[in-house]
């Protein structure tokens, strides 16, 4: 097969948009499965952990590879929940082009942006599939007005629905100027309803009109108002597609199998291969100023990057890798620029969701899962041990919620531990710690319902029941003031003694995390122990002075300071710079930063004066007000995390289950003082019950 004919692709919306569903009549369609499963009974292909079958949602991107006309189709499945956003960013920095679906009553949803977001900062090329036409309130101009104005999405219908609602019989393609019905899976081509002939033509006049700007021969014919061939339109189509020039969209109804064999050949139209994609550009390991290109070609030195890690309970650690050049095969050695180790390739599966196919050799833009890697994690770069580089990293988001738990018995606690870590692995944007103090496990993730599926987990696939206490929000701790500080350390034991002198600047570096700068002169601190000033307030970061949080936005200034010949040593630098920033920490008026969500509230009118009020309550703050749909109105804001637990309860009490909502991440915010004394006050009283 020729990479021209490649084409791995990645379906994102927001959650309950039909993802899943999709898939499942692609697979079918192409002939990967025999029956479609289904979401809503705990059948989907794509949907295989119990997790997921048991909440009807996707958590874990699956990778499945399928063929349709004479091209291979490797699709990533992702989820639609934002707690679930790291598997959306790993699978938007390996694939080539993207499905992008909505939701014909729901159109542009909270997560559709964030998704649309992500997308935009990899340059995935996309096309847009708007899905559940059959479904009541179905509007599809709505959706693609809103994906101008929301996302500024430059969306350009490529066809366009005969009727809506119970009356959606079919598709009209207004490239090819042909309709489509569709009856039990099969799609028939028919004649353009007569009252659909007007707004198809005006439809394909503004489609010609735009795509025409991005080509002369196009613009030429079009000002002569000549007939434009099929052949050439598309070609100019997909060109100015993978250039993120226009969105082109699709629409059909996947459940009642309306529109996918369409939507097929659409990804084979206008979506890229890797060959289109071209060169991907890495960092010289030596040099950051110096790149180096890697074609998608057999030829140049191999480079690959790990997007994903499974533990899988019969075959292993699976790293899942997508290759972008050269050529890999079972037994060979590599090397891991990321870690700077060598790695030996053991076998090589093409995976079909829980069905896997092993093979012998793989190549540029195949998306394989290998068996046998023992340091590689998640971002890590994958490349010919002569020709070293590293390719862009995967985004992380910081995690915004903690639980503490414990194993049920004492005995459990070091098989605790090896499930967390094998959790962690898997998933970048879970975290752990102990805290030595109060003897406790705290990890941390993107949501309660992130957490509540490692608990699961935890259960099901591991066999620990743990004990869990109460979430609590994850507070970050920074300085709001520039301070000079100073410290001594000197300790005579007998014998060799301790000794180390420092003078630091501490500033506030809003946003732009920790710094470290040395202006040290003539010598006063020799070179080798201004590397263990540095070290020894890095360690510092991780629990601050004020309450134990981790120290962000912070910017160090060593100026000056002293050294013994004989006393100096790296352990007297690390330990005197460490208490010389935590003294100045706490005099430069620390305070601690909470996370604060974007949060979308989908409501009838009748409720949202009460939802209003209720947010207000929670020091929530609403920026703007949109019509959603009849009757309806979307409300957008922000809200401090720590007043949201338990929210879902609340909203549905006060709308009598008729409003829905949505929370993502906006960024860390200071507390105000009041707040602030209460959070700490509460600290304590839970530090001295811990004792």
């Amino acid at each position: 097969m020729t990479l021209t004919k490649l084409r791995n692709i990645g379906i994102a919306a927001h959650i309950d948009a039909g993802k899943t569903t999709v898939t499942e009549r692609l697979l079918f369609f192409t002939g990967v499965t025999r029956k479609m499963g289904e979401v809503h009974d705990g059948q989907a292909t794509m949907d295989f952990m119990k997790q997921e079958q048991e909440r009807g949602i996707t958590i874990a991107s699956a990778a499945i590879s399928t063929n349709w006309k004479d091209h291979h189709i490797n699709i990533i499945d992702t989820p639609g929940h934002v707690d679930f956003t790291v598997e959306v960013e790993r699978s938007l920095r390996v694939i080539d082009g993207m499905v992008a679906l909505f939701c014909a009553v729901g159109g542009v949803e909270p997560q559709s942006e964030t998704v649309w977001n992500q997308a935009d900062r990899y340059r995935v090329p996309r096309i847009a599939f708007i899905n559940k036409m059959d479904r009541t309130g179905a509007d599809f101009w709505d959706v693609v007005k809103q994906m101008n104005e929301y996302l500024d999405a430059n969306a350009l219908p490529f066809q366009i629905p005969i009727g809506a609602e119970d009356d959606f019989t079919g598709i009209i393609d207004i490239i090819e100027k042909k309709a489509f019905v569709f009856e039990n899976q099969e799609r028939k081509e028919i004649e353009i309803p007569v009252e659909y002939k007007a707004r198809c033509k005006e439809a394909r006049d503004k489609l010609i009109e735009k795509i025409a700007e991005y080509d002369d021969e196009i613009m030429e014919l079009y000002l002569e108002e000549k007939e434009i061939p099929v052949d050439l339109l598309k070609r100019i189509a997909r060109r100015a597609t993978h250039k993120l020039f226009i969105t082109p969209v699709f629409t059909g109804a996947a459940y009642k199998n309306k529109g996918i064999q369409l939507l097929l050949d659409a990804i084979v139209d206008y979506l890229p291969s890797p060959v289109d994609v071209g060169a991907v550009v890495g960092i010289d390991i030596h040099d950051e100023e110096k790149s180096h290109t890697r074609n998608p070609s057999p030829h140049d030195p191999f480079s690959a990057l790990a997007f994903k890690l499974i533990h899988d309970p019969f075959v292993g650690q699976q790293t899942f890798i997508r290759i972008f050049s050269g050529h890999l095969k079972s037994g060979m050695q590599i090397m891991n620029s990321t870690k700077g180790k060598h790695e030996r390739i053991g076998r090589i599966l093409k995976i079909h969701a829980k069905d896997r196919e092993e093979v012998s050799e793989a190549g540029p833009g195949d998306i394989v899962a290998l068996i046998g890697l023992k340091l590689t994690k998640t971002g890590d770069t994958l490349c010919d041990y002569d020709h070293p580089l590293f390719l862009e990293n995967i985004h992380i988001p910081p995690t915004v919620i903690e639980l503490k738990i414990n194993p049920k018995s004492r005995k459990e606690q070091s098989k605790l531990g090896e499930a967390l870590s094998k959790l962690a692995n898997e998933d970048p944007s879970f975290n752990i710690r102990f805290d030595e103090e109060t003897e406790e496990t705290i990890i941390s993730g993107m949501g309660e319902l992130h957490l509540e599926i490692i608990i699961d987990r935890l259960k099901e696939e591991f066999g620990v029941e743990v004990v869990v206490g109460e979430p609590s929000v994850a507070f970050r701790e920074t300085i709001t003031t520039e301070i000079e500080s100073e410290y001594k350390h000197s300790k005579q034991t007998g014998g060799k003694g301790q000794f180390a002198q420092t003078l630091m600047r501490l500033e506030p570096n809003t946003g732009k995390g920790y710094e470290f700068l040395d202006i040290v002169k003539g010598g006063a601190i020799p070179a080798e122990f201004i590397t263990s000033v540095n070290k020894g307030i890095k360690k510092t970061l991780d629990k601050g002075p004020l309450a134990g949080f981790p120290i962000v936005d912070v910017k160090v200034v060593l100026h000056d300071g002293s050294h013994h010949p004989v006393d100096s040593s790296d352990m007297a630098f690390q330990t005197c710079a460490s208490i010389c920033f935590k003294n100045g920490f706490l005099k430069a008026q620390p305070i601690l930063l909470e996370p604060v969500m974007k949060i979308e509230i989908n409501t009838p009118d009748d409720f949202i004066g009460n939802v209003v009020g209720d947010l207000n309550k929670r020091r929530g703050k609403i920026e703007s007000m949109r019509r959603f749909r009849k009757g309806a109105q979307k409300l957008n804001g922000l809200v401090p995390l720590m007043e949201m637990f338990g929210y879902a309860t609340a909203l549905r009490n006060i709308s009598s289950g008729r409003a829905n909502y949505s929370m993502e991440f906006y960024q860390y915010m200071p507390l105000t003082k009041s707040v602030q004394d209460e959070v700490l006050k509460k600290l304590a009283e839970k530090k001295k019950e811990a004792q």
